[in-house]
């Protein structure tokens, strides 16, 4: 190996090992997700200050400064949805309270507030990471905020987090390829039945379920991942059709699948057309599953089915 590949290899490895994407956020998406953090920061920022004053403030809006990120840079993320950024931040700020309240010791007490939170987002089904610094908050924001007591959870986290939704609601509603709750997103129908290379199209429950199965937590909707597997799927068998079998009449092709799935025709007919992907063959079934049917279909379709041309040491009667 030589010593630019050797280079581009350890390269690689560290780019992975850093988890660094092969690529950003494609278009003007940076500029959308900015210009919509800005905005929803500034209504947080301003709340807070008037209902608690600036010294407070510096210590909440750190942890809804978080949340911004998530809600508008990632509007689609499991992380962003209503549910998690209000009770995320909600319960995690009444465990924050209540360890102030009843641990007496300040680095113990912020300790167990994160991890308190982390547990109690978990059981709740609403984890949102920002929550740790909420409850955080509570703990180490001193005098103005600790005079809340469990209003805090309230206001100004509650307040702030219907603020920081609707203000995501409202911003993200000009771009139909971002919408906020991520339920209102629109996904382009896709063609009913299988994918690419014969495989079946996965279902919404399929994705959930090989999710469970495999225990990982991915930060996108089970319907937005399925979306992107058969878009996937959908290139994936445009590329592979230039590598397709030039079918011709009167051969034998067979589909090389297995068991009872095995079948073999030959194409004995065929009609021409202007795009040759869309003539029509006419095949009969010689061998295997449908023996002696017989059919149509695009010479594009065909190809596709075919695994290998097939070359019988008789000619079938």
């Amino acid at each position: 190996m030589s010593s630019k590949s050797t280079l581009k290899h350890g390269l690689e490895h560290v780019r992975e090992l850093l988890g660094i994407p092969h690529r950003g956020q494609h278009g003007g998406e940076p500029w959308v997700a900015s210009v919509g953090g800005l905005l929803g920061i500034a209504l947080v920022v301003a709340v807070t200050q008037a209902m608690l004053g600036t010294e407070a403030a510096v210590f909440v809006v750190p942890s809804l400064g978080a949340a911004a990120v998530i809600v508008f840079a990632a509007p689609h993320s499991q992380f962003a949805q209503p549910w998690p950024l209000l009770a995320g931040n909600m319960l995690s700020a009444l465990v924050g309270v209540l360890c102030q309240l009843v641990i007496r010791e300040p680095t113990l007490a912020g300790a167990a507030a994160v991890g308190g939170a982390i547990g109690v987002m978990h059981l709740a089904r609403c984890i949102h990471p920002p929550g740790g610094a909420t409850a955080l908050a509570a703990v180490v924001g001193g005098p103005a905020i600790h005079e809340l007591g469990f209003a805090y959870a309230l206001y100004p986290v509650g307040l702030n987090c219907l603020i920081l939704a609707a203000a995501a609601a409202l911003f993200n509603y000009p771009f139909p390829w971002r919408r906020y709750p991520a339920s209102l997103t629109h996904y382009a129908p896709l063609p009913p039945g299988r994918g690419g290379a014969g495989y079946p199209r996965p279902s919404d429950d399929q994705v959930r379920e090989a999710m469970d199965e495999l225990n990982v937590v991915i930060d996108v909707s089970p319907e937005e991942l399925r979306q992107v597997i058969h878009h996937a799927m959908s290139i994936a068998q445009r590329n592979a059709d230039s590598l397709l079998p030039q079918v011709k009449a009167g051969h034998f092709y067979c589909n090389d699948r297995p068991g009872q799935q095995w079948s073999v025709r030959q194409i004995i007919d065929e009609h021409r057309s202007a795009n040759p992907d869309q003539d029509i063959v006419i095949y009969r079934v010689v061998a295997g599953k449908g023996l002696n049917r017989t059919g149509s279909c695009t010479r594009l379709e065909f190809a596709r089915w075919v695994g290998s041309e097939f070359r019988p040491r008789r000619k079938p009667s």
